[in-house]
């Protein structure tokens, strides 16, 4: 797929969900509303009081991670999150900046853009902003952001280096990446990796580890770090009848797709600093 094919395929899943106002869990998904959404919320590393903080449909079960609970976020911070989606790590993130502190959300999908203004709004949070954006053309001035988040959003991006690249023009002098993100052991076979049912899932578009890394490094990140990896959680694949297609076509049934996943596509949390002086 060429990068502008994967943009819309992406734009149109994710505008989507955000019309469904739903969850990551279409009709035909295997997830079931919110109370599956709260336990994805948990899965991944996040507290009670975490869930309860943000606006009602905020969370969409979308991430793979808490890059919050990396982030060490100060009073006073400008923060910005790639992806923001409905805008529940921003609201998270608000909470920690306080009044005087300032969270940016960019998403390239109109619809979630929307729907994190109206949550913002709703709940009158007056330190958020969301932007319609591009996150490897990100609109947002050069050293004016303290902290970047992101959220199992960079492996849908088809130039991550780009998104790095990005990301390190527009943090101030010692800024700090911090994100959560799906990244492989392992090549992925050849039918997952063309599959645009698997890209959306996050799993497709994912990179091998060290090129990941390797693309913070080239950006100009220093002190890059994996902080922490588990096996992506897979329980949606042996249930989901998108990817039944997918399986036959490999010879698999879904269980055996998806344990080859599990050993494949992993989890991880990865933080970055950008440097006070030009290396």
């Amino acid at each position: 797929m060429e990068g502008k094919d994967i943009k819309d395929i992406v734009r149109e899943k994710y505008g989507n969900i955000a019309a469904a106002s739903g969850s990551c869990c279409s009709a035909t998904s295997c997830c079931g509303g919110p109370a599956v959404v709260t336990e994805i919320g948990k899965k991944i590393g996040y507290a009670d009081s975490d869930l309860s903080a943000v606006p009602e449909g905020a969370n969409l079960g979308l991430g793979c991670g808490n890059p919050i609970a990396l982030a060490s976020l100060k009073e006073g911070e400008t923060v910005l999150d790639l992806g923001s989606g409905a805008g529940f790590d921003c609201f998270l993130a608000a909470g920690r900046v306080g009044p005087v502190g300032k969270v940016i959300g960019v998403d390239m999908t109109p619809g979630m853009v929307e729907r994190a203004r109206e949550n913002a709004r709703k709940d009158g949070i007056e330190n958020v902003e969301f932007r319609l954006g591009d996150i490897e053309h990100l609109p947002v001035g050069d050293g004016s952001v303290d902290v970047i988040l992101s959220n199992c959003v960079i492996n849908l991006a088809p130039d991550k280096g780009r998104v790095f690249r990005e990301a390190f023009r527009v943090l101030k002098p010692g800024g700090r990446l911090m994100v959560s993100d799906i990244v492989l052991a392992r090549p992925l076979p050849d039918a997952l990796k063309n599959s645009v049912t698997a890209y959306v899932g996050c799993v497709a578009g994912a990179s091998l580890k060290e090129d990941y890394l390797g693309a913070m490094r080239q950006a100009g990140f220093e002190d890059v770090t994996v902080q922490s990896e588990a096996p992506f959680p897979v329980d949606c694949i042996t249930t989901d009848p998108m990817l039944s297609g997918l399986a036959e076509s490999m010879n698999l049934t879904m269980e055996e797709l998806a344990r080859q996943a599990a050993e494949t596509v992993v989890s991880a949390r990865v933080s970055g600093i950008k440097p006070h002086t030009p290396s």
